[in-house]
């Protein structure tokens, strides 16, 4: 029999993924304790108990995405396990509440986006070096460069996924179309590495990398950092 302690935990991670999916729906400011109460099949009084205010259960949610988010980032990626059709699809069902709170967060510009970007930020400039060291040195400005771009690329698909979907015919948040956008970005990273390796990306590249230089030529760095007055 489940003791009353066990209940206890089993109806917080019940009001807590209520509250995941209502706020993701309709905001903080849309959603009441009522609604989450009545969506996790809890009493109000229970949610009370158990944090207390709608803000500290949005605080709660928040520090749950961010570590969710943090292992999303890097689930199976070490073990191997990430190549696996079978890992693949248990990771889009789980992260489907997690990606949708995001995309809320993101668009609200709360405090949590700013915590999960450099949480993505980070595992992208650990990928990055840690598969193209020559080209992504550690610490370098290059490869912190190259992670941000990268992280804001991918949220991005996040963030629009009312436009994706449209587009695409589908809810791509939905555990069966998730895929999709996956699919996408690595045939797009795949044509795109052909087309850097092409005459005309080596010229781009070139170009790019020439204005860069005169750029850097025309504003030196001012001392400690700071701009001279």
């Amino acid at each position: 029999m489940q003791s009353v302690r066990d209940e206890d935990r089993t109806a917080r991670a019940r009001i807590r993924d209520a509250a995941l999916g209502r706020f993701a729906e309709s905001g903080v400011d849309g959603t009441s304790l009522k609604t989450v109460a009545e969506d996790a099949g809890v009493s109000q009084a229970l949610v009370f108990y158990h944090f207390g205010s709608k803000d500290a259960l949005r605080e709660a949610c928040d520090a749950y995405v961010i570590q969710a988010f943090g292992g999303l980032d890097r689930f199976g990626w070490d073990s191997g396990e990430i190549t696996k059709p079978d890992f693949m699809e248990r990771l889009f069902v789980q992260s489907s509440p997690v990606i949708r709170y995001i995309a809320r967060a993101m668009v609200e510009d709360s405090e949590v986006a700013s915590a999960l970007f450099d949480t993505s930020a980070g595992v992208s400039e650990e990928f990055l070096v840690g598969t193209a060291p020559e080209r992504f040195p550690a610490g370098s400005a290059k490869a912190c460069d190259a992670a941000a771009v990268m992280t804001a690329m991918h949220l991005s698909t996040i963030v629009l996924h009312d436009h994706l979907s449209r587009r695409m015919g589908g809810d791509v948040l939905a555990p069966e179309n998730s895929p999709r956008i996956g699919v996408a970005l690595f045939e797009i990273y795949a044509a795109m590495g052909e087309f850097a390796a092409s005459s005309v990306g080596e010229g781009i590249r070139s170009a790019v990398d020439s204005q860069q230089m005169h750029s850097d030529q025309a504003s030196p760095p001012s001392r400690n950092g700071q701009d001279d007055d």
